[in-house]
Protein backbone atom coordinates (compact mmCIF):
# COMPACT_ATOMS: atom_id res chain seq x y z
CA UNK A 1 0.00 0.00 0.00
CA UNK A 2 1.23 3.46 -0.82
CA UNK A 3 1.97 5.84 2.05
CA UNK A 4 2.26 9.59 2.40
CA UNK A 5 6.00 9.01 2.76
CA UNK A 6 6.11 7.25 -0.58
CA UNK A 7 4.21 10.13 -2.19
CA UNK A 8 6.83 12.50 -0.78
CA UNK A 9 9.68 10.33 -2.05
CA UNK A 10 8.25 10.14 -5.56
CA UNK A 11 7.70 13.90 -5.68
CA UNK A 12 11.23 14.55 -4.38
CA UNK A 13 12.81 12.24 -6.97
CA UNK A 14 10.69 13.77 -9.73
CA UNK A 15 12.20 17.16 -8.86
CA UNK A 16 15.75 15.83 -8.73
CA UNK A 17 16.27 16.60 -5.03
CA UNK A 18 18.40 14.52 -2.68
CA UNK A 19 17.31 13.83 0.89
CA UNK A 20 19.98 16.25 2.08
CA UNK A 21 18.81 19.03 -0.27
CA UNK A 22 15.16 18.67 0.78
CA UNK A 23 16.18 18.45 4.41
CA UNK A 24 18.04 21.76 4.16
CA UNK A 25 14.95 23.40 2.64
CA UNK A 26 12.56 22.22 5.35
CA UNK A 27 14.97 22.23 8.30
CA UNK A 28 15.08 18.48 8.90
CA UNK A 29 18.08 16.16 8.88
CA UNK A 30 18.16 13.60 6.08
CA UNK A 31 18.02 10.65 8.52
CA UNK A 32 14.63 11.72 9.89
CA UNK A 33 13.42 12.60 6.41
CA UNK A 34 14.43 9.16 5.11
CA UNK A 35 12.51 7.46 7.91
CA UNK A 36 9.42 9.56 7.14
CA UNK A 37 9.61 8.54 3.47
CA UNK A 38 9.93 4.86 4.41
CA UNK A 39 7.02 5.03 6.87
CA UNK A 40 9.31 4.30 9.81
CA UNK A 41 8.67 7.62 11.52
CA UNK A 42 5.74 10.00 11.84
CA UNK A 43 5.75 13.75 11.39
CA UNK A 44 3.57 16.62 12.56
CA UNK A 45 1.02 18.08 10.18
CA UNK A 46 3.05 21.30 10.18
CA UNK A 47 6.18 19.47 9.04
CA UNK A 48 4.28 17.46 6.42
CA UNK A 49 2.78 20.67 5.04
CA UNK A 50 6.27 22.21 4.93
CA UNK A 51 7.71 19.23 3.06
CA UNK A 52 4.82 19.09 0.59
CA UNK A 53 5.02 22.85 -0.03
CA UNK A 54 8.74 22.52 -0.85
CA UNK A 55 7.88 19.84 -3.42
CA UNK A 56 4.93 21.69 -4.96
CA UNK A 57 2.68 18.95 -3.60
CA UNK A 58 -0.45 19.59 -1.57
CA UNK A 59 -0.80 17.61 1.64
CA UNK A 60 -4.43 16.87 0.78
CA UNK A 61 -3.41 15.25 -2.51
CA UNK A 62 -0.80 13.12 -0.75
CA UNK A 63 -3.38 12.01 1.82
CA UNK A 64 -5.91 11.34 -0.94
CA UNK A 65 -3.37 9.25 -2.83
CA UNK A 66 -2.75 7.23 0.31
CA UNK A 67 -6.48 6.71 0.88
CA UNK A 68 -6.99 5.77 -2.77
CA UNK A 69 -4.31 3.09 -2.51
CA UNK A 70 -6.07 1.74 0.59
CA UNK A 71 -9.22 1.28 -1.51
CA UNK A 72 -7.39 -0.94 -3.99
CA UNK A 73 -5.04 -2.80 -1.64
CA UNK A 74 -4.60 -6.50 -2.42
CA UNK A 75 -5.90 -6.10 -5.98
CA UNK A 76 -2.55 -6.64 -7.68
CA UNK A 77 -1.97 -2.93 -8.34
CA UNK A 78 1.52 -1.74 -7.38
CA UNK A 79 2.73 1.67 -6.23
CA UNK A 80 4.13 2.44 -9.70
CA UNK A 81 0.81 1.76 -11.44
CA UNK A 82 -1.39 4.65 -12.52
CA UNK A 83 -4.98 4.60 -13.77
CA UNK A 84 -5.80 4.74 -17.47
CA UNK A 85 -8.77 7.09 -17.59
CA UNK A 86 -10.87 9.02 -20.08
CA UNK A 87 -10.39 12.74 -20.66
CA UNK A 88 -13.83 13.22 -19.14
CA UNK A 89 -12.67 11.52 -15.90
CA UNK A 90 -9.56 13.63 -15.31
CA UNK A 91 -11.12 16.34 -13.16
CA UNK A 92 -12.89 13.73 -11.04
CA UNK A 93 -9.63 11.78 -10.56
CA UNK A 94 -7.72 14.86 -9.44
CA UNK A 95 -10.39 16.21 -7.11
CA UNK A 96 -11.72 12.97 -5.62
CA UNK A 97 -8.87 10.45 -5.53
CA UNK A 98 -9.91 9.25 -2.08
CA UNK A 99 -13.06 7.68 -3.50
CA UNK A 100 -11.43 6.33 -6.67
CA UNK A 101 -11.49 2.54 -6.96
CA UNK A 102 -9.86 0.01 -9.25
CA UNK A 103 -13.06 -0.36 -11.25
CA UNK A 104 -13.25 3.38 -12.01
CA UNK A 105 -10.32 3.14 -14.43
CA UNK A 106 -10.16 1.39 -17.80
CA UNK A 107 -6.95 -0.23 -16.57
CA UNK A 108 -3.81 0.29 -14.52
CA UNK A 109 -0.32 0.43 -16.02
CA UNK A 110 3.14 1.10 -14.64
CA UNK A 111 4.54 4.59 -15.19
CA UNK A 112 8.10 4.10 -16.52
CA UNK A 113 9.44 7.33 -14.94
CA UNK A 114 9.32 8.96 -11.52
CA UNK A 115 5.94 10.55 -11.00
CA UNK A 116 3.80 12.32 -8.46
CA UNK A 117 0.95 10.63 -6.57
CA UNK A 118 -1.77 12.11 -8.82
CA UNK A 119 -0.25 10.90 -12.10
CA UNK A 120 -2.64 9.27 -14.57
CA UNK A 121 -2.57 7.98 -18.13
CA UNK A 122 -4.90 8.63 -21.04
CA UNK A 123 -5.04 7.17 -24.53
CA UNK A 124 -4.63 9.60 -27.42
CA UNK A 125 -7.56 9.92 -29.80
CA UNK A 126 -8.01 12.09 -32.87
CA UNK A 127 -5.57 13.82 -35.21
CA UNK A 128 -4.81 17.13 -33.46
CA UNK A 129 -1.40 16.01 -32.17
CA UNK A 130 -0.34 13.97 -35.21
CA UNK A 131 2.38 15.18 -37.57
CA UNK A 132 4.52 12.39 -38.97
CA UNK A 133 7.14 14.85 -40.19
CA UNK A 134 7.69 16.34 -36.73
CA UNK A 135 9.91 15.20 -33.87
CA UNK A 136 6.77 14.78 -31.80
CA UNK A 137 3.74 13.04 -33.25
CA UNK A 138 0.93 11.16 -31.55
CA UNK A 139 -1.48 8.66 -33.06
CA UNK A 140 -4.64 6.95 -31.86
CA UNK A 141 -3.78 4.40 -29.20
CA UNK A 142 -0.64 6.12 -27.88
CA UNK A 143 -0.42 6.44 -24.11
CA UNK A 144 0.46 9.71 -22.43
CA UNK A 145 1.29 9.90 -18.72
CA UNK A 146 0.37 13.18 -17.06
CA UNK A 147 1.51 14.52 -13.67
CA UNK A 148 -0.69 17.34 -12.26
CA UNK A 149 2.08 18.24 -9.78
CA UNK A 150 4.86 18.81 -12.33
CA UNK A 151 5.38 22.41 -13.44
CA UNK A 152 4.94 23.06 -17.16
CA UNK A 153 7.25 25.35 -19.13
CA UNK A 154 7.11 26.67 -22.68
CA UNK A 155 7.35 23.69 -25.02
CA UNK A 156 5.91 21.21 -22.53
CA UNK A 157 3.23 18.82 -23.63
CA UNK A 158 0.24 19.41 -21.40
CA UNK A 159 -3.36 18.58 -20.75
CA UNK A 160 -5.38 21.76 -20.32
CA UNK A 161 -8.96 22.83 -19.80
CA UNK A 162 -10.45 25.67 -21.81
CA UNK A 163 -13.51 27.44 -20.42
CA UNK A 164 -15.49 26.78 -23.59
CA UNK A 165 -14.56 23.07 -23.82
CA UNK A 166 -16.50 20.33 -22.02
CA UNK A 167 -13.41 18.27 -21.29
CA UNK A 168 -9.61 18.74 -21.19
CA UNK A 169 -7.49 18.67 -24.35
CA UNK A 170 -3.95 17.48 -25.16
CA UNK A 171 -1.69 20.21 -26.59
CA UNK A 172 1.78 21.80 -26.52
CA UNK A 173 2.21 24.81 -24.25
CA UNK A 174 3.73 27.99 -25.69
CA UNK A 175 4.60 30.85 -23.32
CA UNK A 176 5.38 34.34 -24.57
CA UNK A 177 5.74 36.92 -21.83
CA UNK A 178 2.62 36.77 -19.68
CA UNK A 179 0.58 35.08 -22.41
CA UNK A 180 0.06 31.32 -22.66
CA UNK A 181 -1.04 29.47 -25.78
CA UNK A 182 -1.99 25.89 -26.61
CA UNK A 183 -0.77 24.54 -29.93
CA UNK A 184 -1.87 21.47 -31.87
CA UNK A 185 1.07 19.66 -33.47
CA UNK A 186 -0.95 18.89 -36.61
CA UNK A 187 -0.21 21.90 -38.90
CA UNK A 188 -3.57 21.46 -40.66
CA UNK A 189 -5.63 21.47 -37.50
CA UNK A 190 -8.33 24.19 -37.39
CA UNK A 191 -7.60 26.87 -34.78
CA UNK A 192 -4.18 25.33 -34.33
CA UNK A 193 -3.13 27.88 -31.72
CA UNK A 194 -5.52 29.12 -29.04
CA UNK A 195 -4.88 31.32 -26.03
CA UNK A 196 -5.09 29.79 -22.57
CA UNK A 197 -6.69 32.74 -20.82
CA UNK A 198 -7.55 33.28 -17.16
CA UNK A 199 -10.76 31.26 -17.55
CA UNK A 200 -8.77 28.20 -18.61
CA UNK A 201 -6.30 26.11 -16.62
CA UNK A 202 -3.44 23.66 -16.95
CA UNK A 203 -4.46 20.22 -15.71
CA UNK A 204 -1.00 18.67 -15.77
CA UNK A 205 2.26 18.08 -17.61
CA UNK A 206 2.94 15.05 -19.79
CA UNK A 207 5.98 13.24 -18.37
CA UNK A 208 6.13 10.15 -20.60
CA UNK A 209 4.64 8.90 -23.83
CA UNK A 210 4.55 5.45 -25.35
CA UNK A 211 2.78 3.36 -27.95
CA UNK A 212 0.36 0.58 -27.14
CA UNK A 213 1.66 -2.82 -28.28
Amino acid sequence: MSTIGESIRKARNARGLTLKQLGLIVGLDNGNLSRIERGRQGASQEMLEKICAALGLSLSSAISANAMRSNIENTGITSSDVPVILMSQIETWISDMENFTKQDAAGWIACPVESGPRTFAVVVTGESMKNQGAARSFSDGDYIFCDPDKKAVSGSLVIAKLAEEKQPIFRQLIVEGDARYLQAINPSWPDRIVELNSQGSLVGTVIFTGQAL
